[in-house]
C-alpha cells in the first residue's frame, strides 16, 4: 500500500508539474509517440513508396512489410494486395506462379512448349481458375474488421496506406470483388485503389461508377504505353477515376513532355510511381537513382513549388546491387529525394 500510495503521488506531481511547465514541455507525450517513427514529408512533399519494392525479401507478411517500409524510413505507403488479404486470411495460393510466368512467357514469345510443358501450364492454368474462384468466394465475406487492424498496426508504427492495389478489380472480377476491394481500402485508409490501366474503355467507366458509388478513387497505371493523352477516356467518365501516373516509363516512352502533363493533370493524379529510367536513345535501362534520364529533382521541385498533395512513389525496380537490399535501395532513394528538395 504505501508503494501504491508512493507511485500515486509521484504520478499527480508529475501531473501538475506538467500544467505549469513550459508549452514545448507540456508536449512531451506526443514527442514521445513519435520517437523513432519515420516521416517522409520533405519540405511539404510526401515522399511514399509501394510495397511492391520490398518483392525481394523473403518474408512478405504484413507484419514483415511493415518493418521494411519502417526501416526505410517511410511513413506513408501504396500497399500490395498479397500482405494485407493474407492477413485477413485469404487462401494461400497452391500455384507456382513464378514457373507459370515463365511458360506462359515462352508461349506468348511464339516459342514451343514441349509436350511436357504444354501440359503443365494447361494444369497450372486450370489450377488458377478453380483458385481464382475460391478467393471470390472469401472475398464475399472477407472480414473487414482484419483491414482495420492492419489500419492501426501500421499507424501505430507511424505509416500511413494511401493506396490498395489488390487483384480485385480486372475484367474477370465481379462487381462484388471490386466492391470488396474498395471496402477493404476504405477500411486500410487510402484514398485511392490502383490497377493496370486495362486498355478497355468499358471496363474504366465500370470501375468509376462503382467507385463513385462507394466512394472510392481509382488510379490507373501506365507502362511505355502511356502518353499525353493515355488517361483522358477515363478521367472524363467519372470524377473518381484519376492518374497512377507512372513518371520513369513515361520517360522510357520517349515522352519528353512529362512537366507539362503532371501540371495539366495535377488535380487528377492520385499517387505518382517515381524510378529513374532512361530515354529510348539510351536503351531505356531502369538504373539507380541520379544515373538514368527521368527528371525526378525537376518532378520534386515543381511537387514542392506548386504545394501538390500527392505523393512521390518510391518503386524499386533497378536490380539490387550485391551486398545490398531492397531495403538499403529505398533509404538510398529516400535520401536522394532529401538532397533534391532541399
Amino acid at each position: 500500500m504505501n508503494k501504491r500510495r508512493e507511485f500515486l503521488q509521484k504520478t499527480a506531481l508529475g501531473a501538475a508539474a506538467l500544467v505549469t511547465a513550459p508549452t514545448w514541455l507540456q508536449g512531451a507525450p506526443a514527442l514521445i509517440r513519435s520517437l523513432n517513427k519515420p516521416n517522409s514529408v520533405i519540405n511539404g512533399v510526401q515522399i511514399g513508396c509501394i510495397t511492391y519494392s520490398f518483392r525481394s525479401l523473403p518474408d512478405q507478411s504484413a507484419e514483415a512489410t511493415l518493418q521494411y517500409v519502417v526501416d526505410s524510413g517511410i511513413s506513408s505507403i501504396e500497399l500490395m494486395g498479397d500482405p494485407a488479404e493474407s492477413f485477413a486470411g485469404k487462401p494461400a495460393s497452391p500455384i507456382n506462379r513464378s514457373r507459370m510466368f515463365q511458360l506462359g512467357g515462352k508461349q506468348r514469345r511464339g516459342e514451343t512448349l514441349t509436350e511436357d510443358e504444354a501440359k503443365e501450364l494447361k494444369e497450372m492454368q486450370a489450377e488458377a481458375e478453380s483458385y481464382n474462384q475460391t478467393v471470390a468466394q472469401w472475398r464475399a465475406n472477407a472480414p473487414m474488421e482484419k483491414f482495420e487492424q492492419i489500419r492501426k498496426m501500421y499507424k501505430d508504427a507511424g505509416v500511413s496506406i494511401y493506396a490498395f492495389k489488390p487483384n480485385a478489380f480486372g475484367t474477370n472480377n465481379s462487381d462484388m470483388e471490386v466492391a470488396y476491394g474498395m471496402k477493404a481500402a476504405k477500411a486500410l485508409g487510402a484514398s485511392h485503389v490502383t490497377l493496370e490501366h486495362p486498355s478497355d474503355d468499358a471496363q474504366t467507366l465500370r470501375l468509376g461508377k462503382l467507385g463513385e458509388q462507394h466512394g472510392m478513387a481509382v488510379g490507373y497505371h501506365g507502362h511505355e504505353q502511356e502518353t499525353f493523352t493515355f488517361w483522358d477516356t477515363a478521367i472524363a467518365q467519372s470524377p473518381k477515376n484519376g492518374l497512377n501516373l507512372d513518371a520513369g516509363h513515361y520517360i522510357a516512352a520517349g515522352h519528353t513532355d512529362l512537366i507539362q502533363l503532371i501540371e495539366k493533370q495535377s488535380k487528377r493524379i492520385l499517387s505518382m510511381h517515381t524510378k529513374d529510367r532512361q530515354t529510348p536513345a539510351n536503351g531505356k535501362g531502369n538504373l539507380a537513382w541520379g544515373t538514368g534520364d527521368t527528371p525526378i529533382g525537376d518532378l520534386l521541385q515543381l511537387m514542392k513549388k506548386n504545394k501538390y498533395k500527392f505523393p512521390a512513389t518510391i518503386e524499386l525496380e533497378y536490380q539490387v546491387p550485391e551486398g545490398s537490399d531492397a531495403v538499403k535501395e529505398v533509404q538510398k532513394c529516400l535520401e536522394y529525394c532529401r538532397k533534391a528538395l532541399g
